[in-house]
């Protein structure tokens, strides 16, 4: 059974950092591109970052430019979303999500989906 599990959310002080894990089974993520989104209580899931299997070149939200870092370790079927400099804004549950083919779909388009993981920043 295709699975996306996600993991390495916490609570961390402004400023601070964290790394979230998007782990797959059932699925080789060579053949995939797979996107990172987050949705605060209230507010409608908007995407931060999205990386194809073209090129390997990762896009991000104006938001979160220049503090997040989105990678990939094929090896291991893994991706990451280093955040850096986190603010109280960034607060809530990230997911990441995958759709076989070349470039960033758009939002809509994913079909496979982790449970999410809770950021928490606060002081």
């Amino acid at each position: 059974q295709a699975q996306l599990v996600e993991s390495g959310g916490g609570l961390v002080q402004p400023g601070g950092s964290l790394r979230l894990s998007c782990a797959a089974s059932g699925v080789t993520l060579d053949y995939y591109c797979i996107g990172w989104f987050r949705q605060a209580p209230g507010k409608e899931r908007e995407g931060v970052a999205c990386i194809s299997n073209s090129d390997g070149r990762a896009n991000y939200a104006d938001s979160v430019k220049g503090r997040f870092t989105f990678s990939q370790d094929n090896a291991k079927n893994t991706v990451y979303l280093q955040m850096n400099s986190l603010k109280p804004d960034d607060t809530a549950v990230y997911f990441c999500a995958a759709k076989l083919g070349v470039r960033c779909p758009t939002p809509t388009a994913y079909d496979l989906w982790g449970q999410g993981t809770q950021v928490t920043v606060s002081s």
